[in-house]
């Protein structure tokens, strides 16, 4: 009896040995897959294959080479791959800490809203792209990296009309901005309004070919566009922004207090209950002028 115990106990412990050995090495296609380690690996394995038929053969010189170099791979896969560990160490402790990480992805798409209202009073034109299942890589690398967390402070600065960044699209991987002034493929839907320009036409592309969320905001009217799916909803408000950025991302955002704009020529506001930006026009304010403040 205890035998038989002691070699299913044995058998069960290898099978799970096995088992996760096979979702690591998974993981870690998934995680090189579309990028350019994929081919740096490919290397790696030729040189692995080099390395053990010098181990195998009678090839003295390179055994004495490879016995002297071996040492060192470790910390220059550590260095080659480092962008990739990096990413993959974040994303299992946003795994592993997914209640806290829920809401601070709630804060970092709170700020795309904020920003989105900031942009629609200046009417200054901006595009982010929100991935989703589909990755967005190849459009990723079309742009400039950045890899920084989500704030409102960066995309009012990469989206200010003197910036270099200001043309092309924004790309946001949960609360991280991927890239800026990346190029996006225009829709040719021809049932498309003419009135729509390049800007709008490569949101609503971007989303015919992934699951991406794109947030629009026209450059000439203000006014904010939310496109999914190949379609897009146009003239929504900021409130309006917010329940649908939380319904496709399936999630509750709470509402958040939004920039008040300052008092032109000295004049304080007549009451601390005014109203908030999103009701007012984009064309009542001055673009030219920094009247706002984030909360």
């Amino acid at each position: 009896m205890t035998p038989v115990f002691t070699s299913w106990s044995q058998g069960a412990w290898a099978a799970l040995d096995i088992l996760l050995v096979a979702v690591l090495v998974y993981q870690v296609l998934v995680m090189i897959r579309g990028t350019r380690a994929a081919p740096m690996l490919a290397g790696l394995v030729v040189l692995g294959t080099i390395f053990y038929l010098a181990r195998m053969g009678e090839l003295t010189t390179l055994n004495w080479v490879v016995s002297r170099v071996l040492p060192y791979v470790v910390f220059a896969l550590i260095v080659v791959f480092q962008s990739e560990i990096r990413h993959l160490l974040a994303d299992l402790g946003r795994r592993l800490s997914f209640l806290g990480g829920t809401s601070a992805e709630s804060d970092s798409y709170d700020d795309i809203v904020l920003a989105a209202n900031l942009f629609s009073q200046h009417q200054t034109g901006a595009l982010i792209v929100i991935e989703r299942r589909i990755g967005l890589r190849t459009h990723i690398e079309s742009g400039v990296p950045l890899d920084a967390r989500l704030s409102y402070d960066l995309l009012a600065t990469i989206f200010r009309p003197s910036a270099p960044l200001h043309d092309g699209a924004v790309i946001v991987q949960k609360d991280r901005i991927a890239a800026a002034a990346c190029f996006l493929p225009l829709s040719m839907n021809p049932l498309l309004s003419t009135q729509l320009g390049t800007r709008h036409r490569a949101g609503i592309g971007i989303t015919e070919e992934t699951d991406a969320i794109a947030v629009i905001v026209s450059e000439e009217t203000g006014a904010i566009s939310l496109a999914l799916g190949g379609a897009i909803e146009r003239d929504l408000t900021v409130e309006q922004l917010r329940e649908r950025l939380g319904s496709e991302l399936r999630r509750y955002m709470a509402p958040v207090t939004l920039p008040t704009p300052i008092a032109q020529n000295g004049e304080e506001e007549s009451s601390a209950d005014a109203d908030l930006p999103e009701t007012a026009s984009p064309r009542s304010t001055h673009s030219g002028a920094d009247s706002e403040v984030r909360p």
